[in-house]
């Protein structure tokens, strides 16, 4: 994608007087605005041995912090996008990051274990939303074959954010202490916030918009199976990324100093997988092989977790691997545009709430492996063992697909 201007159709596929947007620039904010949503998102958990003595809990404990953001996302999502049909994108977008940096500066200030729950949970309220109608929004700017791609992009600011934010927020909190790292966070959805502001197109609500039109995405089995895909499959990484750092101190013995390394690495992993995954995705036309392919390499890469633990030079490699198996998200992103029909506000908000139940089913499954005492390396078993659910659910889809295909002919 270029930089080249384009007039840009709003919501209802007419030009807004004299507008010229750059597709480039506003893709580009809404990616800043995920670097934030996912710096937040992966460095509480990075920064789970340091908050949790803070609070007076231990890392098991800990855990459900982060669940309490993920929780967020999901009843935020689906509420946010159903009230604000009628909202036209931009506005919508502002409002949300605005309330995001409201949520992380309320979690740098916050004195006890249970204030630290409701704030998460707080910040986590606007994240589905966010993400759903951004990547709707870029994902209008562009032809229909390089709709994965520009959906790719906008979250390539959240797999960035676990190269670079993540580890960077990491040392801050090791260094200045663990509430610098959120409240950084605050100040860039507020920068977010004044990018869309100035560079997104206002755009007009969708024609016949309504919460009740929303909700017909709820009617639809497909769009359930597929945010099911996600909710079960994805969870595999959370459940070893959310212990990683303590897996590194505890089983691997290495400094802590190490920890963002081995972040950036999963990053690293997580942005060129993102990226690969939707080329695929787009170069074949083939959403659900693509999104079969992705599970089922999750699966292999989660299954050389435990061995690896035991040493610096397997872990990083692998760690690597699992990342880049982040390129789901994107590939059913797309397919919920396809299955939704005239409901995908509410079908693309919903596809981070099951992203972010798949973000509170992991870490919840691999701490009940570990306080059995099955031992920290045991996250990756629980972690393909999601992956396969997600592939059994990505099964039962496509046989439906099929048989809908050969019923209307």
């Amino acid at each position: 994608m270029t930089n080249t201007p384009a007039a840009c159709c709003d919501e209802a596929g007419a030009l807004p007087a004299g507008r010229e947007v750059h597709p480039s620039l506003v893709i580009l904010a809404l990616a800043i605005g995920g670097f934030a949503i996912g710096t937040t998102e992966f460095a509480s958990m990075s920064l789970l041995p340091e908050f949790a003595p803070a609070l007076g809990i231990d890392v098991p404990t800990g855990g459900h912090v982060i669940s309490a953001y993920a929780l967020g996302v999901v009843v935020g999502a689906p509420i946010i996008a159903v009230l604000a049909a009628r909202i036209a994108r931009r506005t919508l977008l502002v409002g949300l990051m605005v309330m995001f940096a409201m949520g992380n500066l309320l979690s740098a200030l916050a004195p006890s274990y249970h204030t630290m729950l409701a704030f998460r949970f707080f910040t986590g309220l606007p994240h589905g939303a966010y993400f759903g109608i951004a990547m709707l929004l870029a994902s209008s700017l562009v032809p229909r074959d390089k709709r994965a791609g520009a959906s790719a992009k906008v979250l390539t600011g959240l797999t960035v954010a676990t190269v670079v934010g993540v580890p960077f927020a990491n040392v801050v909190g090791q260094v200045f202490g663990w509430r610098w790292s959120f409240a950084i966070v605050a100040g860039l959805a507020l920068l977010t916030a004044a990018l869309v502001r100035l560079y997104a197109p206002l755009g007009a609500p969708i024609p016949g918009a309504s919460p009740l039109r929303e909700l017909g995405a709820l009617k639809r089995g497909q769009v359930w199976l597929t945010l099911a895909i996600g909710a079960i499959g994805f969870g595999g990484m959370f459940s070893v990324y959310t212990y990683l750092a303590s897996t590194m101190l505890e089983v691997t013995k290495t400094s802590p100093a190490l920890i963002p390394v081995a972040l950036a690495v999963f990053g690293l992993g997580l942005t060129i997988g993102n990226l690969a995954w939707a080329w695929i995705a787009d170069r074949s036309g083939a959403l659900m092989a693509s999104a079969g392919a992705t599970l089922v390499w999750s699966a292999v890469m989660l299954a050389l977790y435990p061995a690896a633990t035991q040493n610096l030079w397997t872990l990083l490699p692998v760690v690597f691997l699992i990342g880049s198996g982040g390129g789901l998200a994107t590939i059913l992103q797309t397919r919920l545009m396809d299955v939704a029909e005239d409901a995908q506000t509410l079908a693309a908000a919903l596809n981070h709430s099951a992203f972010n139940v798949a973000n509170a089913l992991g870490p919840w499954l691999a701490g009940l492996a570990i306080a059995a005492g099955y031992g920290l390396p045991s996250t990756g078993w629980v972690g393909v063992a999601l992956a396969l659910g997600g592939l059994g659910v990505w099964a039962v889809s496509l046989v439906s697909d099929r048989r809908r295909v050969r019923a209307v002919a």
